[in-house]
């Protein structure tokens, strides 16, 4: 089938303390961090496309704009919904919205490209030699 414009994601769970801006140091209050919802972005984002790639490939993150629009307390459950919206070659962009259980928190796009997995980690491992 192949990867195409249209395909769709979603992940979700709920926020603990570990999740926090507190706890990864983004700030200092008990509330959803935006690290963590940046995380739950690219999650939704790969997780959307993985059986649909060939043997030995993965995605990587390139580049993410979000805005994160709303706080959300600990105990408070928080997902997102990822839209493939442009396939350049090796190239995807995906449309993401993020929510919790009283509406929208967050918003943006992520661009992924697909690699081949053994080939990126040889040219990563090489940087040790150097």
């Amino acid at each position: 089938m192949g990867i195409e414009v249209g395909i769709k994601g979603k992940k979700e769970y709920v926020v603990t303390k570990e999740l926090t801006a507190a706890a990864v140091g983004s700030g200092l209050l008990e509330v959803y961090g935006t690290p963590y919802m940046i995380a739950l972005m690219e999650e939704t984002c790969h997780t959307s496309v993985e059986e649909f790639l060939e043997d030995g490939q993965g995605t990587v993150g390139i580049s993410i704009e979000i805005k994160h629009t709303a706080a959300t307390p600990v105990g408070m459950k928080v997902w997102c919904e990822s839209e493939l919206i442009e396939v350049d070659g090796k190239r995807m962009v995906f449309s993401l919205k993020t929510f919790d259980e009283v509406g929208p928190i967050g918003e943006g796009t992520h661009q992924r490209f697909i690699i081949d997995n053994e080939k990126f980690m040889r040219k990563t491992q090489a940087k040790l030699e150097k």
